[in-house]
């Protein structure tokens, strides 16, 4: 492999990494607001779950925005 093979394959593993920890996230603000029986616990739960969905949806993007080969 190359080194601009590895660089690669490392960038496209942080933009996976990013978007399975957003996941995991998302998941547990659901049964955190779905489990608990206090109204606060509740709203942190959704909070939890639209932050990460955010992770998911920019991360990923601005990481590949960032990291976009310039053009000639």
């Amino acid at each position: 492999m190359t080194p601009d093979d590895t660089r690669a394959r490392k960038r496209w593993l942080a933009m996976v990494g990013s978007r399975l920890a957003g996941s995991a996230g998302a998941v547990f603000g659901l049964v955190l607001a779905a489990r608990s029986h206090d109204w606060p616990i509740k709203v942190l739960g959704v909070a939890i779950t639209l932050s990460a969905l955010a992770v998911i949806a920019i991360v990923p993007a601005s990481l590949a925005h960032r990291w976009r080969t310039p053009r000639p």
